[in-house]
């Protein structure tokens, strides 16, 4: 890591003490947060070579210059890093200060070194991070913008169906089939599953007798009926897809180290703003973070005011499948004869039957009824009432990140 490369393996074990007080690695991190310094291709050898130096220092100071690693430390031509910009010391405490940063209130357990955060409208040009703090640790959002999400129409085409021909003809022994009180009925019925062709089957003779006189005076033919099918679901055009997700903020969070200590030992030596800078949109804030989205800030800390990102979110708006009720309003006509002979020649009554009503007509008294036949006029299948079609499912955030800051 050129000429600020740790000089012995007795500093190897700084290195990640050194990352963790940068805030950059700590227990339950993401990737996002891991630097490795002691990778040649680092993007970060400037903060790392700070990072180093730092703990370097700090060890030999307390071991010693003879300590091993520790030989040339302050060597000349390694000069010191430079003061960072913004820097918020203690000078004017009366005690004696290093940090060539700020020093802040330190963190409480379970929440990561301080760093600087910005946030603003998506639309704004957000600031670069800081010298000072120039690694871009963490971005999120929040305030989610999610239009409502409209599901296409749905319909159903018609049902099959089909015309079943009624079976049990009958004959009455009076002029108006069971309308006269006492009428008795003989039965010219066709086979069971019949399908409508001529069929001798139930044939009543020429001049059967029954308590009225002839059997065959009158001739009910009952109502063809509609056997519909399920009715197929379809949707008047393809669903469109979900709006984009938006957010009404954008959040930065940048990270890095300050040099020195600070007199207060309670105190952290963190990176500073800008001189001058002032709380988001313009600038940013000192803030601790804790993984997911805690409720409040520490009530023992300075660090109370609140802030939640999020990393993405998930988005489960759909549709639910269309569906189809049962059908109704169909209907079905048929064309059915009755003959006399044996072979549905000798035609006796023939009509048009509506599977709306049972046909009831007139034949010569003590005529034979000797055979039947019928075929489907037309079938009107019936509509389905549609269903489905509504919009389901929601937007919601996901991969919490709290942020507690110091008051501006």
């Amino acid at each position: 890591m050129s000429r600020r490369a740790l000089r012995s393996k007795a500093l190897l074990g700084s290195l990640a003490s050194a990352l963790a007080a940068a805030g950059v690695a700590a227990g339950g991190c993401t990737e996002r947060f891991i630097i490795v310094c002691d990778d040649p291709r680092t993007p970060h050898e400037e903060l790392c070579s700070t990072l180093i130096d730092k703990y370097r220092a700090e060890r030999c100071e307390e071991a010693g210059p003879g300590a091993e690693g520790c030989e040339d430390a302050g060597a000349p031509g390694e000069p010191d890093p430079p003061d960072q910009p913004g820097a918020r010391g203690d000078e004017g405490s009366g005690n004696a200060s290093s940090c060539r940063g700020q020093c802040v209130p330190g963190r409480p357990l379970g929440w990561f070194e301080p760093l600087l955060l910005w946030f603003g409208s998506p639309g704004e040009a957000a600031p670069e991070c800081p010298p000072q703090a120039p690694v871009l640790g963490y971005e999120g959002h929040r305030d989610l913008l999610v239009e409502p999400h409209q599901c296409a129409a749905c319909g159903c085409d018609p049902p099959d169906a089909t015309c079943e021909l009624p079976e049990a003809w009958g004959a009455y022994d009076t002029r108006a089939c069971d309308a006269a009180p006492g009428a008795e009925r003989t039965s010219f019925a066709a086979p069971e599953g019949w399908d409508g062709a001529c069929t001798a089957e139930s044939a009543i003779a020429a001049g059967e007798a029954c308590a009225g006189g002839p059997c065959a005076q009158s001739l009910e033919i009952p109502a063809p009926r509609v056997v519909a099918g399920t009715c197929s679901p379809r949707r008047a055009e393809a669903p469109p897809a979900p709006p984009d997700v938006a957010w009404a903020t954008y959040a930065r969070a940048c990270v890095g180290t300050a040099i020195g200590r600070c007199a207060d030992p309670g105190a952290a030596c963190a990176p500073a703003p800008l001189e001058g800078n002032t709380a988001p949109p313009g600038g940013f804030l000192t803030c601790i973070i804790h993984h997911g989205e805690v409720e409040e800030c520490p009530s023992f800390s300075p660090y109370s005011e609140r802030h939640v990102f999020y990393e993405d979110a998930e988005d489960t708006r759909a549709c639910t499948d269309c569906t189809c009720g049962d059908a109704t309003g169909g209907e079905c006509s048929i064309l059915a004869s009755a003959y006399s002979d044996g072979r549905c020649s000798q035609v006796v009554v023939s009509a048009r039957v509506s599977s709306e009503a049972t046909f009831c007509g007139a034949v010569p008294r003590g005529t034979a009824l000797g055979s039947k036949s019928a075929s489907v006029v037309e079938i009107a299948p019936g509509t389905c009432a549609p269903g489905g079609g509504e919009p389901t499912g929601g937007v919601a955030p996901r991969t919490a990140m709290t942020f507690c800051c110091l008051a501006e």
